[in-house]
């Protein structure tokens, strides 16, 4: 059984900024030599979360929307701690979580026909980020 460790590097624009991150993580098992097994896809960062869904115009414009509503913009004990302001960002990623795993048979991801592999960023400003990607098959 082989684990081979990815990564994918990108730019994000914060405040619930959503990117599909489906076709670069199909795109790197392709290129492996194994074809049954599972990626765990983890997002490096407590700003950051990793999550499935229908990956089209209306939800990435309503994701952000229902996290103002859950965990508003207001001022955590946080943002008094560290002064950065970002308090929010952290309560919604945990919210979330960093990471997921999806199996995968024949080289070929198992997701539903309407579901993609997202990161999330949470947090308020432009970030460089990564995202860690861990195969293990045969």
């Amino acid at each position: 059984m082989a684990v081979i460790t990815e990564y994918i590097r990108f730019s994000s624009k914060g405040n619930a900024h959503v990117i599909d991150l489906t076709p670069e993580i199909s795109d790197k098992l392709g290129k492996l030599d194994i074809k049954d097994g599972i990626v765990t896809v983890s997002a490096i960062g407590s700003t950051a979360s990793i999550t499935t869904c229908e990956y089209e115009p209306g939800l990435v414009q309503d994701i952000p929307e229902i996290f103002d509503k859950l965990i508003p913009e207001v001022s955590y004990n946080h943002d008094k701690t560290w002064g950065d302001g970002n308090g929010h960002s952290h309560l919604r990623a945990s919210l979330v979580g960093p990471s997921i795993t999806v199996p995968f048979k024949d080289k070929e991801l198992i997701l539903g026909t309407w579901q993609q592999v997202i990161f999330i960023d949470f947090d308020n400003r432009n970030r460089n980020r990564k995202v860690v990607l861990q195969f293990i098959g045969e």
